[in-house]
């Protein structure tokens, strides 16, 4: 099948495994996990995603309506875990089970150390880190009952270069790797594989709200390769950890950075 990017036409595998397999997204409304529930359901998987932005994820289920199976979007903070993992069990039950999870909602406000609260603290943890945790535990029940799944969890090039004004989303960043490396031993006898994938700079709406053309011909310079990453280069690693292909892939991270460095 063939999909856009904005440089060229990119031309993606079709994994048969995937075909009917039960997926839900974090923060798929938009971005990368726009390019992630848009991937499945290409595939012919059953995808359920949230996201706090209602319009958005509306928008994108009526834009997949026609796909073999028509995305579930339902409105979600998964800040507040306790509401996010009664939702995740509705998803179950609607869905049928659970074979796959991406943890992917992230927020990357910039902010100055001096500026960082307790409060402030807590929230940007609860964005990019503590969510995925309790939404892989929400899907363990499932997956284990199933014979397996795959959950992977966005991580970020971020704290690998260290950025500047990003130290608290860095300082969750880094701690998904360690996540991945310690639930893939917890579960791997559920036959529950579990990885990182870490993006460079995916060239994002939000994101261009970053960077003038200077800054964006800097990245490119900084890579190894021309072009900028897109949403469909993330959903092509995450395609492929959550299928068969990927059957002992786990406990690892996935660059998809282009050589920045």
């Amino acid at each position: 099948m063939a999909e856009r990017n904005a440089d060229k036409t990119v031309h993606t595998a079709a994994y048969p495994s995937l075909a009917g397999k039960r997926v839900i997204v974090s923060g798929g409304g938009s971005g990368i996990g726009e390019g992630i529930v848009e991937g499945f359901a290409a595939q012919g998987a059953a995808v359920a995603f949230v996201d706090v932005a209602a319009g958005q994820g509306e928008a994108l289920v009526e834009r997949l309506a026609r796909t073999e199976i028509a995305p579930i979007f339902i409105q979600c903070d998964i800040t507040d875990v306790a509401d996010y993992g009664a939702k995740i069990e509705k998803i179950i039950a609607r869905l049928g089970g659970c074979d796959v999870l991406i943890n992917n909602a992230a927020n990357d406000d910039r902010h100055r150390v001096a500026d960082v609260t307790p409060a402030y603290w807590d929230d940007r943890m609860a964005v990019n880190l503590k969510h995925q945790f309790f939404a892989a535990k929400a899907v363990v029940p499932a997956m284990t009952e199933a014979g397996g799944g795959s959950i992977v969890n966005l991580g970020s090039i971020s704290w690998h270069l260290g950025l500047p004004e990003l130290t608290i989303y860095q300082t969750a960043k880094a701690a998904i790797e360690g996540l991945t490396r310690s639930l893939a031993r917890e579960l791997g006898r559920a036959n529950i594989r579990v990885n990182t994938i870490v993006p460079g700079n995916v060239q994002t709406p939000r994101q261009q709200q970053w960077y003038t053309p200077e800054g964006e011909a800097e990245i490119v310079a900084a890579q190894c390769l021309d072009g900028r990453i897109q949403p469909v280069d993330i959903a092509a690693m995450a395609l492929f950890l959550a299928s068969d292909d990927a059957r002992y892939c786990t406990a690892h991270n996935y660059w998809v950075d282009a050589g920045w460095r």
